[in-house]
């Protein structure tokens, strides 16, 4: 009888063992933690960049209106035009609609209780002496004591530290509160209606950022009259 012949070795199947199935896991799980800090620091650096360019358009928006705001004042008569006492910058200006709906008060102040703030504070359109009176002084008020009615007009533009205003008068700039006598202002307060803040020929805006934001230290911006500027400021 013939017999067959053995079939020929082959090697027992051998599956992973408990502790390299435990280094594998745990390779994985380096790796995916790894790959999580990668992209989670990706996504606050992106968060970031995008705040930090927020604070800046912010920033620049903010200006933009000062220097709109600015362009548009409005002297009337036996009114002050603009005014500065320390504390609020309370001016008076075109209306952004149709001559028709009157002229409106707008207001730039700081407030501490914010954290620092600079506001702007802008009342309705006003057609009548009385209101005009009216919105001058509670625009006073909104940047001392605001009750919730006054703050709903009025929108943050940037944090702030600090800030001061200069007015270019007589060849000169000075404070807006300077009690200097030179020839120059003698000159001009003497052709001045007492009590009644005229336009200045300009208008030093000097702001104060605090650090940790996307931009700090001082900044100085100066607004010509149009009339003297050849329309630019």
């Amino acid at each position: 009888m013939r017999r067959e012949a053995p079939p020929p070795w082959r090697p027992a199947a051998r599956g992973f063992t408990l502790v390299e199935l435990l280094v594998a896991l745990g390779v994985m799980a380096l790796l995916a933690m790894l790959s999580w800090r990668g992209l989670d620091g990706m996504a606050r650096a992106q968060s970031q960049t995008q705040t930090r360019s927020d604070e800046v358009l912010t920033l620049q928006a903010g200006l933009g209106q000062w220097s709109a705001d600015l362009d548009a004042l409005v002297q009337l008569p036996q009114a002050s035009a603009i005014d500065w006492d320390g504390r609020v910058l309370r001016l008076t200006r075109r209306s952004t609609r149709a001559p028709s709906d009157g002229v409106l008060v707008v207001a730039w102040s700081r407030r501490e209780s914010d954290g620092g703030q600079w506001l702007r504070w802008q009342s309705p359109p006003v057609t009548t002496r009385g209101a005009l009176e009216t919105a001058w002084l509670m625009a006073a008020t909104w940047a001392r004591t605001p009750g919730d009615e006054q703050r709903r007009f009025e929108v943050p533009v940037a944090a702030l530290q600090d800030w001061q205003i200069f007015y270019f008068r007589a060849d000169a700039w000075t404070h807006p509160q300077s009690s200097d006598t030179g020839p120059g202002l003698a000159a001009l307060r003497a052709t001045a209606v007492p009590g009644i803040a005229t336009i200045p020929d300009g208008v030093r805006l000097v702001l104060t950022l605090p650090p940790g934001q996307a931009l700090s230290g001082r900044i100085t911006r100066d607004w010509v009259r149009p009339t003297l500027g050849g329309g630019k400021s």
